[in-house]
C-alpha cells in the first residue's frame, strides 16, 4: 500500500461514491434551460445524501458526457471546477475527479479542486466504442507532478468499460506489468460498461498477483454483491447501485445509499 493511498483511506476498505454531474455544457445530453444551476444544484443533493449514508469517500465524474472524448472539450473541465467549487465548502469528505477519458484534464481538474485522488485509463491500448486507444501515463503522471500534485493519488482503471484490450496478456499480468511501470496508488477492475459488475474471478486473479497493492472493485457493485466483493477486494467504488431502481443515470436514492453502506460496513466487520 503507498503513502498516498493511505493517507487518503486510511486502513479501511474504502467504499467510494460516486457524484455522476449531470451533461455538461457543450455535449450532447447537456440541459440548457436548467444550465449551470442545474448541475450545481443536482449535485448538491446527491452529495449530501451520500454523506448522510456515510460513505468513505465521494468521487466527482462525468459519467452523463456521452458520446466520450479522449480530449475532453476545455469547457468541460472548467466547468466540472465550477460545480465542485460551489460545492467544495459542503464536502466533509475525501473527494477524487475523474473526467472521461481524458487523463491529462483529470489531473488539471484535480490540481484546480484539491482532489485528492483520480481514477482514469492510464495505461493499456484497446479497440473501444469511442475508437483506437493508448493513453499515456508517463505523460498524465508527469504533468501531475508539473501541477505540483505529487500528492495526488492516483487509481489506475486496468479493465477499461467500453473497450476490448489489444493486449491479450492475462488480466493479472497486465495490472502487475502496470504496478511495475507506472507505480499506481490502487487498481482498478471494472465490467464491460458502467454499471455492470467486474467477474469475481477477475477480482481474485489481480489480488492473488498484486498482494501488497490495494485492488478495487470499480463497477457494478450491488447490495447483494459487497459482502463477497470487499472479503476480495480492498474497497469498492459505487454509482449506480446507489440511484432511484438503480438505474445509473437516476438521482441518488437516499434509502439505498445507506443501506449500501449499511451491508458495506456488516462485511467489513463494523
Amino acid at each position: 500500500m503507498t503513502n498516498r493511498f493511505k493517507r487518503v483511506f486510511g486502513a479501511t476498505k474504502p467504499v467510494i461514491a460516486m457524484v455522476h454531474l449531470g451533461a455538461l455544457p457543450g455535449t450532447p445530453l447537456h440541459d440548457k434551460d436548467r444550465g449551470l444551476e442545474g448541475l450545481v444544484t443536482d449535485a448538491a443533493k446527491d452529495l449530501a445524501a451520500l454523506q448522510r449514508a456515510g460513505f468513505d469517500a465521494v468521487m466527482f465524474g462525468n459519467e452523463n458526457d456521452r458520446p466520450y472524448e479522449f480530449e475532453v472539450d476545455a469547457a468541460s473541465t472548467a466547468t466540472m471546477a465550477y460545480v465542485i467549487g460551489r460545492l467544495t465548502a459542503d464536502v466533509t469528505l475525501p473527494f477524487g475527479v475523474n473526467v472521461l477519458w481524458d487523463p491529462m484534464s483529470t489531473m488539471a481538474l484535480a490540481a484546480a479542486t484539491g482532489a485528492v485522488f483520480a481514477r482514469e485509463i492510464f495505461t493499456g491500448t484497446y479497440a473501444s466504442d469511442m475508437g483506437p486507444w493508448s493513453p499515456d501515463a508517463g505523460k498524465a503522471i508527469r504533468y501531475r507532478d508539473r501541477l505540483g500534485r505529487g500528492d495526488l493519488a492516483v487509481l489506475y482503471n486496468v479493465s477499461a468499460e467500453f473497450a476490448w484490450s489489444l493486449d491479450q496478456r492475462s488480466l493479472a499480468d497486465r495490472a502487475r506489468s502496470a504496478v511495475f511501470s507506472s507505480i499506481p496508488d490502487a487498481i482498478l477492475v471494472s465490467g464491460a460498461i458502467t454499471g455492470e459488475a467486474a467477474a469475481m474471478s477477475d477480482l481474485e486473479a489481480v489480488k492473488q498477483a498484486l498482494p501488497d497493492t490495494p485492488v478495487l472493485a470499480n463497477t457494478g457493485v450491488k447490495h447483494a454483491t459487497v459482502g463477497d466483493v470487499l472479503r476480495v477486494a480492498d474497497g469498492c467504488i459505487v454509482g449506480s447501485s446507489l440511484k432511484v431502481d438503480g438505474d445509473t443515470w437516476n438521482a441518488v436514492d437516499p434509502d439505498r445509499a445507506t443501506e449500501f453502506m449499511r451491508v458495506a460496513r456488516e462485511a467489513r466487520g463494523g
